[in-house]
């Protein structure tokens, strides 16, 4: 259980709470040493690596002479190798790596830092590499981020400026004019909150033979256009399961001659118009659609299955080394419903504890399984699919 009143060391020394209450959507907030010793989760060329994977998504940011250009991968050594490797104020660069959280289980654990936040709000953790002078130029996000620097140096400089006027042509949103209001120079182990849309601008400082390396914590604010038309999808849906279909046809007992045949009638808008005022929804198919919606992988995220294992197999193992959720999977609840990557189900009072603790930390030990005694057949075979799906997976190390 986390206890929100305690300071926590990387908010520098206050509480969750008064983060919240003080800074969060607010104004931005800067933690010198928030994590101490921190120099990072991976090296420059580890992260190329990442960037040359089918599976990765990730960008590299161009400026030359004056002009922007983003190529996406993935990328090989060729790619790397036309890039300049010292400082040139006519060619600067940057890579930007999604989603390492789902490739790096060190970058897993980062996240658990931020548990402060809702994990329904959490987008991904991106890491950017840039030498001296890198960066994606200055921008403003519509989303929460928490900027954590690794090794390296970088400049951010911000500013509340209501000019949002964007450069013509570019691949980025990249704002035409920059009017700096406060800069710092961050170092390894600080960290930067800033709220959404407020304009920033980070530029990479090399520190002797060291580049910039920067990680970012984005949390997801979908647009409410999205939203409404996720879930007239999701009611369309429910609608059309056995038993929720609207009952009755359209009908006119009233109907009375037209001047016009093939007009509309005023008459038959009302009538349609009250029938589908008849379409109600409660908080509870609300819930529902936002544990399907919210824990619904990305279009390029692909689970591995794992080997065909028979559930008493599955059983005697879940027993003897517990689980975990799979790095790119992503768990939600509501009550007693459950919600996987988009999968649904529920539970008896009894094993939401038990589910609760493997969706809030993203494993459930041998230990917390001991408490519940046997589990119930139907947790089990449940657990057995998504472990088939490659959902899950044995603590094993």
């Amino acid at each position: 259980m986390n206890n929100h009143n305690l300071p926590l060391q990387i908010l520098g020394g206050i509480t969750a709470t008064e983060f919240l209450t003080h800074y969060w959507h607010k104004k931005p907030l800067l933690i010198k040493n928030a994590i101490p010793n921190f120099k990072g989760l991976l090296s420059p060329e580890e992260l190329a690596g990442l960037a040359c994977e089918e599976e990765v998504q990730s960008r590299i940011v161009e400026e030359i002479k004056g002009k922007w250009h983003a190529t996406h991968g993935p990328f090989d050594e060729d790619d790397f190798a036309n890039l300049p490797e010292k400082p040139d104020p006519k060619h600067r660069w940057t890579l930007l790596v999604q989603s390492v959280n789902h490739h790096l289980p060190e970058g897993a654990e980062l996240l658990g830092q931020f548990n402060f936040i809702p994990h329904a709000r959490l987008d991904d953790l991106m890491v950017s590499y840039a030498p001296d002078g890198g960066g994606v130029g200055p921008h403003f996000d519509s989303y929460d981020v928490f900027l954590l620097q690794g090794q390296g140096k970088r400049l951010w400089r911000i500013s509340e400026q209501t000019d949002l006027s964007l450069v013509e042509g570019a691949p980025l949103r990249i704002l035409k004019n920059f009017d700096t209001a406060q800069e710092w120079l961050v170092e390894a182990g600080d960290l930067l909150y800033l709220p959404p849309h407020l304009a920033h601008w980070g530029i990479a400082v090399s520190d002797g033979n060291t580049d910039c390396m920067t990680y970012s914590i984005g949390f997801r604010a979908p647009k409410v256009q999205e939203l409404a038309t996720e879930f007239l999808g999701f009611m369309q849906d429910t609608l059309n399961k056995e038993g929720n279909a609207l009952p009755g046809i359209y009908l006119d007992a009233d109907l009375t001659l037209q001047a016009h045949p093939a007009e509309i009638s005023s008459s038959m808008i009302s009538k349609v118009t009250n029938i589908l005022k008849t379409i109600q929804w409660s908080e509870q198919e609300v819930a529902a659609f936002l544990g399907t919606y919210l824990s619904e992988p990305k279009a390029d995220v692909i689970f591995n299955p794992n080997k065909k294992m028979s559930l008493p197999k599955f059983n005697e193992n879940l027993m003897r080394y517990g689980i975990s959720l799979d790095l790119k999977s992503q768990m939600l609840f509501t009550d007693h419903c459950f919600y996987l990557n988009g999968e649904s189900m529920s539970v008896s009072a009894k094993w939401t504890p038990l589910l609760k603790t493997l969706a809030d930390y993203r494993k459930i030990a041998v230990e917390d399984i001991a408490q519940f005694g046997e589990i119930e057949s139907s947790l089990i075979a449940q657990l057995h699919d998504w472990y088939i799906a490659g959902y899950l997976y044995f603590n094993k190390t």
